[in-house]
């Protein structure tokens, strides 16, 4: 390592923000850009542990001591040569991702592990910044064709690979941009999206092509598909969302999925109008969130700069410990406390509830009714009840859901091909072959493995690309 002691010599650096005073004022991207020199020290505290956790940590398996050490000694080029070798999107990755490899790092038993997450991004953002992320063009082509459904992370990983293996690929996406939940799901705070299209424009340069307005299964059947392509690859996301059966969800007006509620405020940010008939707007209302994932928190950062009068956000689960035991969970995800940077910027948060109902007056929702729960253990399984006499009201005139989703939509295109499905309403397909029930249908991603994190898909589109080039030509040489 290029500085055996720089753990023992140099603290942890947080990521800086924008006072949460001033970014609520707008939807743009508020982490302050670290110097060159800070992110040089922080990869000098990368120590040379033997064996670094941190790459199993990561879903795409980064290299993450060696761009670290290129980091440290200032060669900000190797550092992205190798970064890009697992991972095609780390501008992504390096914003949203929670940093499981962090939570891997062997510095994290004493809570001090490596700034892993800012010095990934720093490093993207200097290479666009130098012009060193050029089109990656093979030497030769395939002459074999291959159709990508689905343009979110699991997409664009195996597109970009099957391109620079040889084949030709085209991108169908149902919806009118590219970028699947990147584009629609993840507020413009937290990842602005000229960084989606750089790199369309850089996959366009290596053969790539993108098709959006295509539903595949309804404007487009899915038999043409099948006939005009020698492989298919499923990268449709998991888009069911869990709802909320309880009385008044479908009587009053003001309780909406959460994609639906964020999907419109990035329309507006791209430049769309959104008629007034089906505007979701959280400006003067009382809003109540239910659901302590990301997706709630993304409510909650949006719900702040349309001006809500207050937010509250609700979870079923128990609080999670301030702390985890290291010697029990290191290296795994712990479940501990977190803030988002969301809730940070002024919400209410409850834990163990239960919603029972809402209520309202002329057709709206004014009022969502829920009770305490504890969570006990029985018989190896964790059991809800309901406290009694902790009935509670909160006053709400938007109620957005943000309790995940169930599975990928199966109407249209899963049904029209035919293809066979897990106990989880999933497309069934190994971690092996990704192949499905369907000869040369291939799936990755969310709408395969459940929802998960964008990491995840990233491994998942580079997994399915690599399974994908065996099936056609015998072997390949991607990485794995």
């Amino acid at each position: 390592m290029g500085k055996p002691t720089g753990f023992m010599e140099f603290p942890r650096t947080e990521r800086r923000y924008v006072a949460a005073s001033e970014r609520i004022q707008n939807y743009r991207e508020f982490i302050l850009t670290p110097e060159d020199s800070e992110m040089s020290q922080q990869g000098a505290r990368c120590m040379d542990c033997g064996i670094p956790f941190c790459h199993n940590g990561c879903p795409v398996n980064n290299i993450i001591p060696d761009w670290n050490e290129m980091v440290h000694r200032g060669n900000w080029q190797q550092a992205l040569s190798i970064l890009h070798s697992t991972n095609n999107f780390p501008e992504f990755t390096g914003r949203i991702c929670p940093a499981p490899c962090e939570a891997a790092c062997t510095l994290n038993l004493n809570d001090q592990p490596v700034t892993i997450k800012s010095i990934e991004c720093a490093i993207i953002d200097k290479g666009w910044e130098m012009g060193w992320i050029t089109p990656q063009i093979p030497a030769q082509r395939s002459g074999k064709r291959v159709a990508v459904i689905g343009s979110g992370p699991a997409g664009m990983a195996s597109a970009q690979q099957l391109a620079r293996a040889g084949h030709e690929v085209v991108v169908y996406e149902k919806n009118d941009r590219i970028g699947g939940l990147l584009r629609y799901g993840i507020p413009d705070f937290k990842m602005e999206k000229h960084l989606i299209d750089q790199r369309i424009a850089q996959m366009q340069a290596e053969g790539v092509r993108f098709r959006p307005n295509s539903h595949i299964g309804s404007e487009i059947p899915v038999q043409k598909i099948m006939d005009d392509f020698d492989a298919v690859v499923l990268a449709v996301g998991s888009e069911k969302p869990r709802d909320l059966e309880v009385t008044g969800r479908n009587e009053l007006e003001g309780v909406y999925f959460a994609m639906d509620f964020l999907r419109q405020q990035n329309k507006r940010n791209a430049g769309d109008t959104v008629s007034d008939d089906i505007t979701i707007s959280a400006k003067g209302k009382r809003v109540v969130v239910i659901g302590g994932g990301d997706t709630g928190s993304d409510c909650i950062g949006t719900s702040i700069r349309q001006g809500a009068a207050s937010v509250v956000q609700i979870e079923i689960l128990p609080k999670p410990p301030e702390k985890e035991n290291k010697l029990m969970t290191w290296p795994l995800w712990p479940n501990k406390l977190r803030t988002s940077s969301s809730q940070e910027e002024g919400c209410e948060r409850h834990w163990s509830v239960n919603t029972r109902s809402v209520t309202g007056t002329d057709g709206k929702v004014t009022q969502l009714n829920a009770v305490e729960v504890e969570w006990k253990q029985e018989a190896g399984q964790w059991k809800m009840s309901e406290k009694a006499g902790s009935e509670f009201s909160l006053d709400a005139d938007l109620v957005l859901l943000a309790m995940g989703f169930m599975h990928p939509v199966h109407d249209g295109l899963l049904q029209g091909l035919g293809v066979e499905r897990d106990g989880r309403g999933n497309i069934k397909a190994n971690e092996q072959k990704y192949q499905t029930s369907i000869d040369k249908v291939f799936a990755a991603g969310d709408g395969r493995r459940g929802q998960s994190l964008v990491v995840w898909a990233i491994r998942e589109g580079r997994q399915a690309a690599r399974a994908v080039d065996e099936y056609l030509m015998g072997s390949s040489e991607l990485p794995r």
